[in-house]
């Protein structure tokens, strides 16, 4: 009996000590997806500014940019399972670690280079999808500027994989948060031609982004020669020696996840072109709810980053205990915050809406039921999208990859997007209908990803280079 009790209180101290790590590791990350929003959400406000044709043609380019990005974004995010998972096998590893970061900058460069030149001709891309030529030349104006962007970011990303993965986030956070503010004064003066700058419009807005991140990736790379705990691993040093076994490892690890996240990116933009069909208001109802959706899912997407981290790591010592404490750990904080972002849902949802519409003004009548009615769906898509998220970066600090992916596409397309159209369509739902198409979907990805996760010892999920 006396000994019973010394390792129950080991135990809680080890789930205790597990939190804290999490969340010292999560809270920057959370903040640094903000900031990167937030560089968006502002180029849309001020786009917004120059009126609605200029709105909607950044709209069109900002789209066709984000579902080329957001592919490549998956791709460069797998060098941190890899680090992580070096660190933990050997605490001191600096040689595997600088392999990993600099395959990861030639994979950055491999990805950017033929998306340079998908983007380059994006006004006969968006012509092709028929929309109106005046836009789709604006459109193009804008992302001949903010093409060049991709591969700073992209660079950025690795490095930010290697300082998180050392659990040292703080750094991409500054960065962050600086890159927000040059983004914005940037934006304001080469949109608006001021402080002596020329007004060159959607130009400008594409121009401003490009610098931020090439700055932000600049200050980055400073921050990592500059800091005596990062300057040991030389990442710098013969950039251009090629290690392609490395290279094919990244790619073989980082292919399904930029494929999984561009299915879950791309059936919410096919959301919005239905919801679209549906009417106005519905398209409107919808990019509310969505918007809202979106703010707290920065939350979990965190934790699932910092649970590719944690378990990673557990994963390279070999440390069994130590993978389920931090799956479970972060899978129990995302989770637990979608929840009470569920509740908040349903008991104030005038309230919500009320941030983007005023709720007295008659003409806003409409929107605002539909808004207040989708919401109490996405209660449940909350708690099921958090728990997809985190449960994928459980299950990517394991370096599983492939069968997720499958899931997502199962899941997300095969049902979910599948019921929402028949819902809304030959069963006359309307919206409601798509929105309960993408919770169900987000429900059968969670279920199928915890699942894999519970049965990751039979799976032989835990054997080295599984």
């Amino acid at each position: 009996m006396t000994g019973t009790i010394p390792q129950a209180a080991a135990t809680r101290q080890a789930w205790a000590v597990e939190t804290r790590a999490t969340l010292v590791l999560a809270w920057p990350l959370i903040l640094t997806n903000l900031a990167q929003t937030l560089m968006t959400a502002t180029d849309v406000v001020m786009m917004g500014w120059l009126g609605p044709d200029a709105l909607a043609a950044g709209a069109l380019g900002g789209n066709l940019y984000f579902a080329t990005m957001i592919f490549g974004l998956g791709l460069t995010t797998a060098t941190a399972p890899m680090i992580a998972r070096e660190l933990g096998r050997k605490g001191h590893s600096v040689r595997d670690v600088r392999r990993t970061v600099r395959q990861g900058m030639w994979v950055a460069v491999a990805i950017a280079v033929p998306m340079w030149v998908f983007l380059w001709h994006s006004d006969r891309i968006l012509l092709l999808m028929g929309q109106e030529p005046a836009l789709a030349i604006q459109a193009s104006h804008y992302m001949r500027a903010l093409q060049w962007s991709i591969l700073p970011f992209f660079l950025f990303l690795v490095l930010r994989s290697f300082v998180s993965a050392l659990e040292r986030p703080l750094w991409a956070l500054a960065v962050g948060a600086g890159g927000v503010v040059v983004n914005a004064v940037a934006a304001w003066c080469l949109i608006f031609g001021h402080l002596g700058l020329p007004a060159l419009g959607l130009a400008g807005a594409g121009i401003a982004t490009t610098l931020a991140d090439v700055l932000m990736f600049a200050a980055l790379a400073i921050a990592v020669y500059a800091d005596r705990r990062f300057r040991r691993y030389h990442l710098f040093g013969r950039f251009w020696r090629a290690d392609w076994p490395r290279f094919r490892e990244l790619c073989r690890l980082g292919l399904p996840i930029g494929a999984m996240i561009a299915l879950e990116v791309i059936v919410f933009n096919v959301a919005t072109f239905l919801m679209g069909l549906i009417g106005t208001a519905s398209l409107a109802a919808h990019s509310i709810a969505i918007q809202i959706a979106s703010l707290s899912f920065m939350v979990p997407l965190g934790l699932s980053q910092a649970a590719t981290v944690r378990v990673g790591r557990a994963y390279g010592a070999q440390d069994v205990d130590g993978i389920r404490r931090a799956g479970w750990t972060a899978f129990a904080l995302g989770v637990g915050f979608m929840v009470l972002t569920g509740l908040a849902m349903i008991l104030f949802p005038r309230t919500l809406v009320g941030v983007f519409l005023d709720l007295d003004a008659p003409a806003n009548a409409v929107v605002i039921n539909l808004a207040v009615s989708f919401l109490a769906v996405a209660a449940l898509f909350q708690v099921a999208d958090g728990a997809q998220a985190v449960a994928a970066g459980m299950l990517r600090g394991l370096h599983d990859t492939r069968v997720p992916m499958i899931y997502a596409g199962l899941g997300y397309w095969g049902i979910g997007l599948l019921l929402g159209v028949v819902l809304a369509f030959p069963a006359r739902q309307g919206g409601i209908g798509i929105w309960i198409g993408l919770a169900t979907g987000l429900v059968v990805v969670a279920i199928l990803l915890v699942a894999r996760w519970l049965r990751r010892d039979r799976l032989g999920l835990l054997a080295p280079g599984h």
